[in-house]
């Protein structure tokens, strides 16, 4: 099943996109199921599975186009937990980078074994032992077709990076590898838009960088995990129509099971928490000369079996 969150004009409710691709607001066919994503999520296996039959039956909803699609969950309740430096040929690309730009060979990350040379990447010697992990506050999170914020007169380097986003849907502690999967509610697209000079800035570190108003574009919605396989989805991200990344999910370095292990160290995940899994090879700032997004420009990010999310740089007022 397809959840999402929309506004038809009476504030954030959550519907089902159904197999004609209208949207039915769950509410009025479950009364008593709740308004928010948040709610439905926590509502357990019971209120699921209605879902779930309502989505085999459902059709005749409201078109999509006479309704504002918002974030999946559009106030998450903690920080987005990401994932630095998870694609194969992203190590090697960042890598090459770093190399040309000078960077000391203890500031470079290393690459996945046997992934393909590039020109200019220095030699690698081994896989890192555990994910480089960062997180982005809720007030980045944006829903499709919203703005996303150009980041002048801080900066002018804006760039895309598509990944898969996962949506917890049981909590844990010290979550084992072998049960994580369980632990996911569903998936969606993310936008890790990221400002890359500041995100340099900072000793670093990648919290600022990673950390401005609307950079984050979620959604359209959550596919359930019982709808879809993740080990090997096409992800692509396109500019003004220009495809600037198209790779797939079997290139992740860290799987998924390891990622919820990480995260889940010594820390409850709760119903509801989202962790973006990191982007593959094709970001702006390693392109020949580097490209980045400008006012007006039109970013897609589309992953296999989810859909497009679609969103406009915007500048301030």
């Amino acid at each position: 099943m397809k959840l999402t969150t929309f506004d038809a004009g009476r504030g954030p409710r959550v519907g089902l996109i159904a197999s004609d691709g209208t949207l039915v607001p769950i509410h009025d066919v479950i009364a008593d199921a709740p308004l928010d994503m948040l709610g439905v999520i926590a509502g357990g296996d019971g209120l699921h599975a209605r879902l779930r039959d309502l989505a085999a039956r459902a059709k005749d909803g409201a078109k999509l186009a006479t309704v504002k699609l918002l974030a999946p969950i559009p106030k998450p309740r903690r920080n987005v937990l990401c994932v630095g430096w998870n694609y194969s040929e992203h190590f090697a690309e960042g890598a090459a980078v770093r190399a040309q730009a000078g960077a000391p060979a203890h500031a470079r990350a290393p690459a996945q074994a046997g992934a393909p040379a590039q020109a200019g990447a220095p030699a690698q010697k081994e896989i890192p032992e555990f994910p480089a992990l960062f997180s982005k506050n809720p007030a980045t999170v944006t829903g499709p077709d919203s703005p996303i914020w150009f980041p002048a007169p801080h900066s002018e380097q804006l760039d895309w990076e598509v990944e898969l986003a996962v949506v917890i849907g049981k909590g844990g502690r010290d979550i084992a590898e072998d049960r994580a999967m369980e632990h996911i509610f569903g998936y969606t697209c993310a936008n890790d838009v990221s400002v890359r000079d500041v995100q340099r800035r900072h000793g670093g570190q990648w919290f600022k960088g990673k950390n401005f108003d609307s950079h984050l574009p979620m959604g359209p919605w959550i596919v359930s995990a019982d709808e879809l396989d993740p080990a090997a989805l096409r992800l692509q991200t396109r500019v003004n129509g220009v495809t600037k990344q198209d790779s797939s999910t079997k290139f992740m370095v860290f799987k998924l099971p390891r990622l919820l292990r990480e995260f889940s160290a010594g820390t409850e995940l709760e119903p509801g928490d989202i962790i973006i899994t990191g982007t593959p090879e094709g970001v702006g700032f390693a392109r020949k000369p580097p490209e980045y997004m400008k006012i007006g420009d039109v970013v897609e990010v589309e992953i296999e079996g989810i859909g497009v999310l679609r969103n406009t740089v915007q500048g301030r007022s």
